[in-house]
Formats: C-alpha cells, structure tokens, sequence
C-alpha cells in the first residue's frame, strides 16, 4: 500500500513537471512567434532565413531545463517515471498550442 503511494506520488510529480516545463517552452515559443510577426510586419525581416532566429537556443534551453531537472529530482526518471515528465511535457507544450490556435480562430 505504501510503495503504490509512493509510486502515485512520484508519477503525480512528474506529471506536473514535464506540464511546467513543456508549458513554459510554449510562452517562450509563442513569445518569439510573436516578435517575429512584428519584425515581419515592419518589414525587418529580409529572408525566409531570418523568420525564427533563435529556435536551436530554445529547443537547447529545453533540453537543459530537462537535465535540471534530472539532476535534482532523479526520482522523476527512474522506473519508468520518466515517460510521466514526457506526457507532462507533450500535454503542456500542446496545450499552448491549443490555446494559440484558438486565439487564431477567435480572431477570424
């Protein structure tokens, strides 16, 4: 009884950590997105190139939040918890997708 608490626990946790951190990759993405369809208004931006300067540094500042969090919680990935903090990940991150999408739809 104890162990299946203490798994629930654990599996709880890094459900809402991979949440917190695909979440917070989302703003960070739809911050960026937003900058750049300003520059692209103003007429700033001179190549298709140019359009998500930046995005490799996003995507290695994820990777690094993910390795923080492996470095202080490593209870968060071992027997199979890991893939916990990778749905939780997934769920946020999609769920600032949805809401952009629906913020587009509302706009039409």
């Amino acid at each position: 009884m104890t162990q299946g608490l203490i798994n629930m626990i654990a599996e709880i946790t890094a459900l809402i950590a991979g949440g917190i951190i695909g979440a917070g990759f989302g703003m960070v993405q739809d911050a960026a997105r937003r900058h750049n369809e300003k520059r692209q208004a103003e007429g700033k931006i001179n190549n298709i190139w140019s359009l998500m300067p930046g995005s490799g540094t996003r995507v290695a500042y994820l990777l690094i939040a993910l390795v923080i969090i492996q470095l202080i919680c490593p209870l968060l990935f071992k027997d199979g918890v890991q893939w916990w903090v990778s749905g939780g990940l997934v769920g946020g991150y999609g769920f600032m997708l949805y809401r952009q999408l629906r913020q587009k739809m509302s706009a039409r």
